[in-house]
């Protein structure tokens, strides 16, 4: 914090910066399991950031690596339609967690995932449906 009043704030690595292409899902604090590591690449194509304040980006996986462009470059190319179907079931599973009561982290966001598959993404968004998805998901988590 600077004594105008302006902040700054830095990474301890370059790989972080700009988030593009995505969703935010915003849940309560409490349901966030803290873990060591909060970035992960589902197998279903998708990338989660899961912040422990109740923020979570999801986005398509992208595995660019430039070297000698100091860091973060911004993808503004067409994100594909399984690539959006995929991001949007993500998000819908993230709020039906978030219904149930559920801690969310990555396993609990796959269990979900696989939950959801027999319904399109946009059926998830039915109140019934969500709470189905995150009921079975939590009982499934509580077999493990």
């Amino acid at each position: 914090v600077y004594q105008d009043g302006s902040l700054s704030l830095h990474t301890r690595s370059l790989k972080y910066g700009k988030l593009s292409q995505g969703i935010l899902v915003t849940v309560a604090p409490a349901l966030i399991k803290r873990r060591k590591n909060h970035f992960h690449n589902l197998p279903c194509g998708v990338s989660v950031i899961i912040g422990n304040n109740g923020y979570i980006w999801i986005s398509p996986i992208v595995n660019v690596e430039v070297e000698g462009q100091g860091g973060f470059v911004q993808n503004l190319e067409a994100i594909s339609k399984t690539d959006r179907e995929a991001i949007v079931r993500i998000r819908n599973c993230i709020k039906a967690l978030s219904l149930c009561h559920t801690m969310i982290y990555d396993t609990s966001i796959m269990l979900a995932y696989e939950e959801s598959l027999k319904y399109e993404a946009k059926e998830l968004l039915h109140q019934d449906i969500m709470f189905e998805v995150g009921f079975n998901a939590k009982q499934r988590l509580m077999q493990e």
